[in-house]
């Protein structure tokens, strides 16, 4: 029996060394469902054409989609900048996994959501896409670091994760300004197409909120804070912190949708709408 409706994931970056999948596996396994919304960046070719770190953790990911789909769950693909090769292959079906470009979901409560990576909302991946690049090398190198902090407080018995990117994008004001003007560029797209919302992925910071009377819903990533958006059997959506203290869901009051107060929210807050 399913224990939620629909999963909603994105940015799990298969195929480097930061991608979270033991943790992400975790999260599968606590969370059958009857679909599930694969949203951008799932396998990271930018990252693999520079070098390839491919666990059996992270295979077993794959396989696991795979039975999914084979066992009669929906399974649908929507690629990202990341793995934007396959956008090549939208209205393809891959071992009963749909790949499309973008999706209109409906909630068991009516309410419809675009379901799309995000990342053309994002100036700086569309025009300038060197910039990106560079600035994916120094993310790639964030996680590292941090891979060896984590290692350190361990070792000094303190219980939590920590993320050293999510600190950085919490205490730069360039990087909330450009959160939210990317919010506001995705619910206005929602917003010209008649919908309620949108759920996208890109930008790795999670959350649920509402954004000029819309719901901007972002599912966060399995680098940094191993979030997913989950939504229950009466539609409701909720995030699910997977790296949390206790590595189980969290719930909070909604998030604030200012700068100034959102910098002062952990990534990846668990809410409710």
């Amino acid at each position: 029996m399913p224990q939620v409706r629909s999963v909603f994931l994105s940015d799990i970056h298969l195929g480097t060394r930061a991608c979270q999948a033991d943790r992400l596996l975790d999260f599968l396994r606590e969370h059958p469902a009857e679909q599930t919304y694969l949203i951008g960046d799932i396998i990271d070719f930018w990252a693999m054409s520079r070098s390839i770190c491919w666990t059996q953790a992270q295979n077993t990911v794959v396989q696991k989609l795979l039975r999914r789909a084979r066992h009669g769950e929906r399974v649908v693909f929507i690629p990202g900048n990341h793995d934007e090769a396959l956008r090549d292959y939208c209205g393809i079906v891959f071992g009963e996994v749909e790949v499309v470009d973008e999706l209109v979901h409906e909630t068991a409560d009516g309410r419809r959501f675009l379901l799309i990576h995000g990342d053309q909302f994002d100036q700086v991946t569309r025009h300038h896409r060197w910039v990106a690049v560079l600035g994916d090398k120094a993310y790639d190198l964030l996680v590292r670091i941090n891979a060896w902090l984590s290692w350190g407080r361990r070792k000094l018995g303190i219980a939590g994760y920590w993320s050293l990117a999510g600190y950085a994008k919490r205490k730069v004001k360039t990087a909330l300004n450009f959160i939210f003007d990317f919010e506001e560029s995705a619910v206005h797209h929602a917003r010209e197409r008649g919908l309620d919302g949108v759920i996208c992925g890109h930008i790795h910071w999670a959350g649920i909120r509402e954004v000029a009377g819309l719901s901007y819903v972002n599912c966060g990533d399995w680098v940094d804070s191993c979030t997913a958006i989950v939504e229950h059997f009466d539609g409701r959506l909720e995030l699910v912190d997977w790296g949390g203290m206790a590595a189980r869901p969290r719930l909070a009051a909604p998030a604030a949708t200012r700068v100034e107060a959102a910098a002062e929210l952990p990534v990846g807050e668990t809410v409710e709408v």
